[in-house]
């Protein structure tokens, strides 16, 4: 059996749920940090996969988040096993927390973890925080919300903290560290590495990067409806559809794709303040990393 490096485990996930996965040849495996384009990349794996825009179920049936423990285990391997096509499964956690199977292909999404952050304050207010917590059967939220600091306030403090990057993957050491790992395989044939930004540039080119990668054949007619599908104005519109909500966590499905950009969070720093996050990311992340990852 394959057994991962590691185990990662919050309030609502656990990667020991990947244990004992019966992987099948060419399955696709999407690991990502939290808003840095998993819904993005599950959307284009469907298109690539299907071959049409007009998907048979909502995004978050056909592609299951496979770790998150509010869906039971055995419901999730059973639904995935009915596929018919192949399946194409979400995950947050790193690479050295899943099982890597040699005829599985595993793909990164990577974007400037300052962007990251300014989404994931966002999505903090989107979330239905007693809904969050009756799904995984903890207390629900008591008293008034606490005073919220601003954006601005918010990102140097989320940039400076220490903490355990294992335990807290979703702050900069837990970025570094999983796009680290990520990098360090990124020649391994069964890996593929994606920048949230060449997703903007040129989501055209990605799309077809990849599926020449995962061998799968688009015909040349169909590409400009699969492109246009998987825009991210096509996809807000489409938010019933594809945002991740099949249990009502998300306050408003639309603003999940809230905006999609790039720079935010760069722009939100004084000239001091992007020194000091520069220097600090030097401590977290090889050169050549850091290199691609800020370009």
């Amino acid at each position: 059996m394959l057994r991962p490096a590691h185990r990662y485990r919050s309030e609502d996930e656990d990667s020991a749920r990947w244990t004992g996965f019966p992987f099948r040849d060419g399955d696709i495996v999407i690991s990502t940090r939290s808003k840095s384009g998993t819904t993005w990349m599950q959307m284009i794996c469907a298109l690539l996969v299907l071959g049409t825009p007009e998907l048979p179920a909502p995004l978050t049936v056909l592609s299951p988040w496979l770790d998150w423990l509010v869906e039971p285990r055995d419901e999730v391997f059973d639904r995935l096993a009915a596929q018919p096509h192949r399946r194409f499964i979400k995950t947050h956690t790193p690479l050295d927390g899943v099982p890597l199977d040699p005829r599985v292909h595993y793909v990164v999404v990577a974007r400037h973890p300052l962007d990251l952050a300014v989404s994931l304050y966002h999505q903090a207010s989107n979330l239905d925080r007693a809904r969050l917590a009756e799904l995984v059967g903890a207390p629900a939220p008591t008293g008034p919300p606490r005073p919220r600091q601003t954006v601005e306030q918010w990102l140097p403090s989320w940039m400076d903290r220490e903490v355990d990057p294992r335990a807290e993957l979703d702050s900069l050491p837990g970025v570094m560290m999983h796009l680290s790992d990520a990098w360090a395989r990124r020649h391994e044939p069964n890996i593929a590495l994606v920048h949230y930004d060449d997703l903007l540039a040129d989501l055209g080119g990605e799309m077809r990067r990849l599926a020449e990668r995962w061998g799968i054949t688009v015909p040349p007619e169909r590409w400009p409806e699969l492109v246009e599908a998987a825009t991210f104005g096509q996809m807000r519109a489409r938010a019933d559809q594809l945002a991740p909500d099949r249990l009502g966590v998300l306050r408003d499905r639309r603003a999940f794709f809230r905006q999609g950009g790039s720079g935010q969070g760069r722009d939100l720093l004084d000239s001091t303040t992007r020194a000091r996050y520069r220097k600090r990311t030097e401590a977290l992340a090889p050169p050549d990393l850091l290199d691609w990852l800020h370009r």
